[in-house]
């Protein structure tokens, strides 16, 4: 026999409103309600129907996320943070994956969000015609990528800091040919590579260091990138002495071409990353740690609240904490290699 609400609040002695915000999570229940509520609930094998609960409250219980990339680290790891924060609520992902200039304005022209989810996450930066387009759909939006902008709640990283902080690193242990593997292959108006392009640029010129185009190559964020960035390096007439990889991806990739060219790190070449990635650690990496998980979860969190409480006043831009990781890959240059 099917299980009713109504059986539910008669075996707990409230009303069915009573039951029906205690197990969504709502405001004006008592936390000793809520839990006697939950547990008649389980005994019952009482399951809520989300077609009764989108019904009666308005709302599809799903939220939709447009994303770049999925299958790369960054992208998946925040995914993924955000997906267990919003599923743990109730709420089901609808993921629009916009890898191709073709499938980001056939999305953005159709947008087939509308009416179907009740807030969106980006992963990606609009331009001003797609920021129109996500405003006009009248749901709370959140992203983790870029700066703060209006109508959206922005969780991220100073990423000019955290490059900062990585090629100073170098500039303080003694060297003065550092090159850079960038991003500039980058999602569209991603403004990660100009920002941390920028920091170079300027940690170089407070060092007095004369800035080299030719000790910078395009990794294009993934490993297979930065070997090959690396490889360009190396064959230049005054190859680096250290390297900041815009990404730890690149840095690993950075790492092969390195280890195929009977180079020792940080013997020969010092190298550190951009991420604190899982394998990192595992590699001895110096790196910049971001809390790249505690941005999707951060994002998803707050995009709840203005679900629950949209007259609370809420941050329009979380700057989450960023610091420098030294591990075994950097050192100071060799006296044989090239200053």
């Amino acid at each position: 026999m099917t299980v009713s609400i109504t059986d539910v609040a008669r075996a707990a002695g409230v009303s069915a409103s009573t039951v029906s915000r205690a197990l969504r999570g709502r405001p004006g229940v008592s936390d000793e309600v809520r839990a006697q509520i939950a547990a008649v609930a389980a005994e019952l094998g009482y399951t809520a129907s989300r077609s009764a609960s989108s019904l009666a409250s308005g709302r599809t219980y799903t939220i939709g996320v447009v994303a770049p990339y999925i299958g790369r680290w960054f992208f998946g790891t925040v995914l993924d943070a955000a997906e267990q924060i919003l599923s743990a609520a109730g709420y089901d992902v609808l993921l629009y994956n916009l890898g191709s200039p073709e499938a980001r304005k056939r999305f953005f022209t159709k947008l087939p969000v509308r009416k179907r989810v009740d807030a969106v996450l980006s992963l990606l930066i609009p331009d001003p015609e797609e920021t129109d387009a996500l405003l006009s759909l009248g749901v709370p939006l959140a992203t983790t990528v870029g700066g703060a902008r209006d109508g959206f709640v922005v969780v991220g990283i100073d990423d000019r800091a955290g490059a900062e902080s990585a090629v100073r690193h170098l500039v303080n242990l003694g060297h003065r040919r550092i090159g850079m593997i960038s991003g500039a292959s980058g999602p569209l108006h991603w403004t990660t590579p100009i920002d941390r392009r920028q920091a170079y640029l300027d940690v170089l010129a407070d060092a007095g260091i004369p800035h080299d185009p030719a000790l910078e190559a395009d990794g294009g964020y993934t490993v297979e990138g930065g070997e090959q960035a690396m490889t360009e390096l190396l064959a230049g007439s005054r190859p680096p002495t250290a390297v900041f990889a815009q990404s730890d991806e690149m840095a690993m990739g950075a790492l092969r071409a390195l280890r195929r060219h009977r180079l020792r790190v940080p013997d020969d070449v010092s190298v550190v990353g951009f991420d604190d990635h899982e394998l990192a650690e595992v590699i001895g990496l110096t790196t910049v740690a971001q809390p790249v998980a505690g941005q999707g979860a951060e994002a998803a969190r707050l995009l709840l609240r203005r679900l629950d409480e949209p007259d609370a006043e809420l941050p329009g831009h979380v700057q989450m904490p960023i610091r420098l990781v030294l591990r075994e890959t950097t050192a100071p240059p060799s006296p044989r290699g090239p200053q």
